[in-house]
């Protein structure tokens, strides 16, 4: 009897542990910059990622797993990355939809190799991340010399035979996007004026503004964050300067026009077709539109990661990280709020396309008629 007794308990006590690991939580995250200058990006990586989160949990989790949502602040520092990666990685993080600024994305997309998560950043687009990273790193977003291609050869042809200056910021994005713009420039036959990095975080770009002013610039091509651009096309139109300025993708935030005011009207952006325009999207954006936020830039960007991971994780039944990022890579099509989404095999969107925008009275559009 004593026996059967100890038997029957080893029994329920592995029955108990089956139970226990079927229904195991996956820790994933989103880490962005949460605090400093590009806060509001980062806010829409967290809104993006608590909404994904939310959703794939009411609809049964991932292979009946439930998601626990960890959020990393990296203030888009390279140095602070890094250490959150690590935080991350010792929290048992299996995926992460981040991070955001390239110059984060790259180092810390080799801790997640070595720990074996899985990274899929929803706005990094310096071409290093994937031409030189591991078998963990995907992106739902286009690359610099895709955006650089479009944004060289409108301003070559918009601005023949006029001055046209290129400022960036040093950062991995900024500088990789301006040099991506340079080539495709200098390919169409256009020579710029000028070459000016600044510092990114100062207060004061009166220096530079007067010196593109001084050499008679019709356009400046910036490469870098909002609150810069912000900050110079306020200076510019102080000193009547009254330049186009044209830029990428992290424009997409209406701070900008907080910042710049209606200097901001001549800024001029590449970004992907309106998000919250997709039909996929619409359901998702009026969730978020009736809850009091409106999903502009990247929102659905982290939303689709998370989707991704789930559908690669179901598709390969399983959990393994090396299985998924496989998947991913193998050109299996995901369905996303950004609509169907398919990797080539270093973990990039096949056949990105961009357009550009205009602000114009506190908010940015597409602007269909500039080719």
């Amino acid at each position: 009897m004593k026996k059967f007794l100890l038997t029957g308990i080893a029994i329920g006590f592995a029955a108990a542990l089956s139970a226990g690991s079927a229904l195991a939580d996956i820790t994933v995250a989103t880490v962005g910059p949460i605090s400093g200058q590009l806060a509001a990006l980062g806010e829409q990586y967290s809104q993006g990622a608590k909404k994904a989160v939310a959703d794939i949990n009411a609809a049964g989790g991932v292979n009946g797993e439930k998601l626990v949502l960890e959020i990393g602040d990296d203030a888009c520092d390279p140095k602070q990355a890094v250490n959150v990666a690590n935080q991350m990685a010792s929290k048992g993080v299996k995926f992460v939809a981040g991070h955001l600024c390239s110059g984060s994305s790259i180092p810390s997309s080799k801790v997640y190799e070595e720990e074996g998560i899985l990274m899929i950043t929803p706005a990094s687009t310096n071409p290093k991340l994937t031409d030189e990273g591991g078998w963990n790193v995907a992106r739902v977003c286009g690359r610099d010399d895709a955006q650089g291609k479009v944004a060289g050869a409108y301003i070559a042809k918009a601005f023949a035979g006029k001055k046209v200056a290129i400022v960036d910021d040093k950062s991995a994005y900024g500088k990789g996007l301006a040099d991506e713009t340079r080539k495709a420039l200098n390919a169409a036959g256009l020579t710029e004026a000028l070459n000016e990095s600044i510092n990114a975080g100062e207060k004061d770009y009166s220096a530079l503004v007067s010196k593109l002013k001084d050499a008679g610039v019709d356009a400046v091509y910036f490469g870098g964050y909002h609150p810069e651009a912000g900050l110079i096309l306020k200076q510019m139109g102080e000193q009547g300067l009254n330049a186009k300025m044209f830029s990428g993708d992290s424009m997409n935030n209406v701070e900008l026009w907080t910042i710049a005011g209606p200097a901001a009207q001549n800024m001029f952006f590449t970004f992907a077709p309106e998000p919250r325009n997709i039909p996929e999207a619409k359901a998702i954006v009026d969730d978020f539109k009736k809850a009091g936020y409106d999903p502009e830039g990247y929102t659905l960007y982290t939303y689709a990661a998370f989707q991704m991971y789930k559908q690669a994780a179901e598709a390969v039944k399983s959990n393994d990280n090396q299985k998924i990022a496989e998947w991913l890579r193998a050109g299996n099509p995901t369905n996303t709020v950004l609509g169907t989404i398919t990797l080539d095999k270093k973990g990039d969107i096949m056949n990105p396309v961009y357009v550009w925008y205009n602000f114009k009275d506190g908010n940015y559009a597409e602007v269909p008629d500039m080719k």
